[in-house]
């Protein structure tokens, strides 16, 4: 039974994970920053609360007055931050709720992860508790009515006998000093929950406590926007003499109220009760037999060797062993953390299919946010320089250049040569890619289209050269910026070298098939494998959809009649049946496939889109291909994980 709620709600989660992506993009994912999120929201109840407590009265005459001072007062600012204060308690609550309702769906509450649940649980009471003692302050009706309630449900205890509510029977009984003690608890029970937030990710390695700014900045907002829409206002003062008629209740924190009117006081403790006991079990339920021996880890490059624990997935692994690996969402929704389990087997756990594509998958790529070893396992990670256990990987270099030159090579593609400064001399292999770094730190991926620098020519002084070729991505961040306003002078940063779609050593004949873009590594390799004086049979099909996207032709042209070892095969997918083209037509790979059915013995580098990488790779492997000599490399919109053999990235 709990699994298959379980498993409802996890696909819902997914469902809406996908959703939220398409919306914001997996960056900006709230539901990947819940936990965060509530941290956030934390600060904004403490700060607002500062500032309503230093213009609080404390004692019982002067609370509903110092109050409505505070919300009309300032021309009307006060009330803002009274309203910001009580509907950021409901967020955080609510975010909290969340966040747990998560966990539960993905079943990441069992084993060593039971500390983080039962605090967390804890936390969820404790941030309850705070806000209905908020209620408490204003004293006006909702405040006599959650007092009333409150006192009367505690009373039900042993040990307290009507006691409490003496205390709340006519408004002489409410002394001064009373009141203070619910102010002291709405200070004190806060700084126990920070406390406790504290302990809460202590074993959480790596945990985030700040969501991204911009998602920040979007809470400040709404809660502002809320504020406006929806302000909070008192419900005129405490009467304790007659009872509340008509309430406006808060029904994120003030819930549980209404049914201490309608259930007796015995019936709402063992719900209370017994839903606290459960979830505090939820870990050990239902039981399962024993415990599995620590599996050991083996992350390339370095090698580093770690022990996970049973359940663990291999980030969690890595990061907890101080190994510093590529991650973001940690919810298999970005991709950043893909690697290739090269011996052993792992459960791939739940993801995003945009994260990790079936034809990645079958090349053995996994995300180590989702995956989970089953046995021992050797996996390499991608987009690092080195590993190593207990300290900071070898960071990329981040390199500074600008634009040397621009050449827009047909309407919608743009060359651009950026030169780095004199001296520096970047050292890739033919095929790989960069990471262009925007402002906030988002990375948009390129492949090198020309050759390495010659290593037997004499260094030079000046500065390497590297060309790159950008298409327009409607909407795209950067390419609009590189066809709308920069220009040659502009300054560049990125990090690098990256990938590894390069060349094999062996003797096979080759076979390159590229869309659109795809050209660019591809055209890497050539210029590379010409100069080295490779001999190895090469065949070129580049397919685009018109023939004026055939953007660099003279050159591959040349290339055809200046090497007798290579051959070239330009598709096209969209030229009209009655145009001039007098050649090849279709889908690039079944082109390719029309002219080798049979693909033993062959080395196959497909470059391009997701959607091409997808259809070809099962089609070259069904065609006899061997999985070790058919390499890809996929270009989606967005930065993504690799694809089979090699990145995943913008084109």
């Amino acid at each position: 039974m709990v699994s298959l709620l379980q498993r409802a709600l996890r696909a819902g989660f997914m469902r809406a994970e996908a959703l939220f992506n398409r919306a914001f993009g997996d960056r900006l994912n709230p539901l990947y920053h819940l936990g965060a999120i509530s941290f956030f929201l934390f600060w904004v109840v403490g700060a607002t609360g500062l500032v309503l407590y230093a213009f609080f009265d404390t004692s019982v005459s002067g609370a509903y007055r110092s109050v409505e001072a505070i919300t009309h007062g300032v021309f009307g600012l006060g009330g803002v931050i009274r309203t910001v204060h009580r509907h950021a308690s409901d967020a955080m609550l609510l975010t909290m709720l969340i966040h747990l309702l998560r966990y539960f769906a993905f079943d990441r509450l069992r084993g060593f992860r039971w500390f983080s649940w039962v605090t967390g649980v804890l936390l969820l009471w404790l941030v309850y508790i705070a806000g209905a003692n908020g209620f408490m302050l204003p004293w006006d009706r909702l405040a006599q009515f959650v007092t009333q309630a409150s006192f009367e449900w505690l009373d039900w205890l042993p040990g307290f006998g009507g006691t409490l509510i003496r205390n709340f029977i006519l408004p002489e009984h409410v002394s001064d000093r009373l009141f203070s003690l619910l102010v002291f608890i709405h200070i004190g029970v806060p700084l126990l929950t920070l406390l406790l937030m504290w302990v809460h990710v202590q074993r959480v390695p790596k945990a985030t406590t700040n969501p991204p700014r911009p998602i920040m900045l979007a809470l400040l907002l709404m809660l502002l926007l809320l504020a406006l829409v929806a302000p909070v206002v008192s419900q005129a003062p405490a009467d304790l003499r007659t009872v509340p008629q008509v309430l406006r209740l808060d029904w994120f924190i003030l819930t549980i109220f209404p049914l201490l009117y309608v259930w007796p006081h015995a019936l709402t403790w063992g719900l209370v009760i017994g839903a606290t006991a459960l979830l505090f079990l939820m870990p050990w339920l239902p039981p399962r037999r024993g415990g599995r021996a620590p599996i050991q880890l083996t992350m390339h490059p370095g090698p580093v060797r770690l022990a996970a624990r049973p359940g663990e997935t291999l980030l969690e692994a890595g990061l907890r062993a101080g190994v510093a690996l590529p991650y973001d969402c940690r919810a298999g929704g970005c991709g950043v953390c893909v690697c290739t389990v090269l011996h052993g087997r792992v459960d791939q756990g739940a993801y995003q299919p945009a994260a990790l594509t079936e034809a990645m998958r079958a090349r053995g790529q996994a995300l180590m946010c989702c995956a989970v070893a089953l046995d021992d396992v050797d996996l390499e990670v991608e987009g690092v320089g080195a590993l190593s256990l207990g300290a900071a990987a070898a960071p990329l270099r981040r390199w500074h250049a600008r634009v040397q030159a621009m050449q827009r090579l047909s309407p919608d593609l743009m060359r651009v040569h950026l030169a780095l400064p004199a001296g520096e001399h970047i050292a890739f292999v033919a095929g790989q890619y960069i990471n262009i770094l925007l402002d906030d730190g988002a990375k948009r991926a390129f492949s090198f289209a020309n050759a390495p620098p010659d290593p037997q020519a004499a260094p030079s002084t000046a500065g390497d050269v590297i060309e790159l070729h950008v298409r327009l991505i409607p909407g795209g961040r950067f390419t609009t910026q590189v066809f709308e306003t920069m220009k040659v002078g502009d300054a560049i940063e990125f990090e690098g070298p990256l990938g590894r779609f390069t060349l094999q050593d062996s003797q096979r004949p080759i076979l390159f098939v590229a869309g659109a873009t795809g050209f660019a590594p591809v055209k890497s390799i050539l210029e590379d494998a010409f100069r080295r004086g490779v001999q190895r049979p090469m065949t070129l099909y580049w397919g685009v959809r018109t023939a004026a996207d055939l953007y660099l032709l003279d050159e591959v042209e040349r290339w055809q009649r200046e090497h007798a070892n290579f051959r070239f095969v330009p598709v096209l997918s969209a030229a009209d049946a009655d145009t001039a083209w007098a050649g090849r037509r279709g889908l690039v790979h079944e082109a390719m496939l029309a002219d080798h059915p049979d693909l033993r013995g062959h080395e196959v580098y497909a470059c391009g889109s997701v959607r091409m990488v997808e259809a070809a790779v099962p089609d070259f492997i069904a065609h006899g291909l061997e999985e070790q000599f058919c390499f890809s490399d996929a270009f989606v919109p967005t930065p993504k994980p690799p694809a089979p053999g090699g990145p995943q990235r913008p084109a």
